[in-house]
């Protein structure tokens, strides 16, 4: 396991670097980019452009030699914008600077806001976290019980109504619900139980403690719901799939010969050995509601989260937070992908990735 674990970490480096040229690449070829961006607001805005033209110019947009709606621009204004922007410079020149930050941890600062991209995410990041972790918990402690129970009463009634609710509640795309919870629960045409946007109260810091907490959870409500609603159905297939397969060997026949009751066995015997699987599969749920269950779920409840800060670079182009956090995301995946396969290793033996 330790030459596997050496190999994956050495392979980070190499595959942060593929990730971040091939959205290089992309991003040469995209239509529009910060100038563009600056240039429509000069002219269909009538904004004073020229004083957004300040601080240090970070390298990591695509080159264009000519930008939509120029006409009538001042040339000076363009250069200045070029230069403020990084696209002075050759791509390859703007890249290989990028790579070099990058590996220091420099991601220099965003294009529209007076921050570090790393303020950024610091101030993002434990939203998002927050999500992910609170998604990821009620989603474990409610497919356990449920897939134990199906596996129990597997071909019954229950496992029959509850199969058509866990896929019913698995083709439901998580925006959809999303957009139902907001139009019944928060003031959009029914009731307005729980606020639209937010994690926090505006006089949050004026709160006593238990009411910040109070306050905390009552905002998390319904984007959580909508995050737990899409992600419980496979690990509630997987728990049901895992306590069938341990229930079903020679070892649990023989613990009813012997005249063990069935809670005794299936608690006794069947529930730390199916249970392997299901808990090494944390990391993993993890990552997946952190990346892809958050994201839309922080544009819809504008929740300032990594999702949509990443939202709001890709809409106004603002390479270095678009580069940055795509950056954080990679690397936060494929350190917990390692530890879940670390995970998957040590509870169950048997599994030996250096095989693979």
């Amino acid at each position: 396991m330790r030459n596997y674990i050496i190999k994956r970490l050495l392979l980070i480096p190499f595959t942060l670097l593929g990730i971040l040229t091939l959205n290089f690449l992309i991003v040469q070829f995209a239509p529009g980019g910060p100038i563009e961006h600056t240039l429509a607001k000069y002219r269909g805005m009538n904004v004073n452009a020229t004083a957004q033209i300040s601080g240090t110019a970070q390298m990591h947009a695509a080159q264009s030699q000519s930008y939509q709606g120029a006409q009538g621009v001042p040339d000076e204004l363009i250069k200045a914008l070029e230069k403020q922007f990084g696209f002075d410079k050759p791509a390859h020149i703007r890249f290989l600077q990028m790579i070099k930050n990058y590996a220091l941890f420099d991601f220099g600062k965003s294009f529209y806001q007076d921050k570090s991209v790393l303020t950024l995410i610091a101030e993002r990041l434990p939203v998002s976290i927050s999500l992910g972790l609170w998604s990821t918990l009620i989603i474990y402690l409610i497919s356990i019980p449920l897939g134990i129970k199906k596996a129990v009463c597997d071909g019954k009634p229950f496992d029959i109504w509850t199969s058509f609710v866990v896929i019913f509640g698995s083709a439901i795309p998580v925006f959809l619900f999303a957009v139902f919870l907001i139009v019944f629960f928060a003031g959009g045409t029914y009731f307005d139980c729980f606020p639209l946007r937010g994690l926090t109260s505006e006089n949050w810091s004026e709160l006593s403690f238990w009411h910040k907490i109070t306050d905390y959870f009552w905002h998390i409500t319904l984007p959580v719901c909508a995050m737990v609603i899409g992600g419980f159905a496979s690990l509630t297939m997987l728990t049901k799939n895992s306590f069938l397969d341990e229930i079903n060997k020679q070892y649990v026949l023989t613990a009813k010969a012997k005249g063990l009751s069935q809670n005794q066995i299936l608690y006794g015997h069947v529930f730390r050995n199916a249970m392997l699987i299901v808990i090494a599969g944390f990391p993993a749920l993890f990552i997946k509601m952190l990346f892809s269950g958050s994201l839309l779920i922080e544009v819809i409840f504008s929740l300032n989260g990594l999702g949509l800060l990443g939202y709001e670079a890709i809409t106004t182009r603002d390479y270095p937070v678009i580069f940055g956090t795509l950056y954080i995301f990679a690397l936060l995946g494929l350190v917990l992908k390692l530890i879940s396969d670390i995970t998957y290793s040590l509870v169950d033996p048997r599994i030996n990735f250096e095989k693979n």
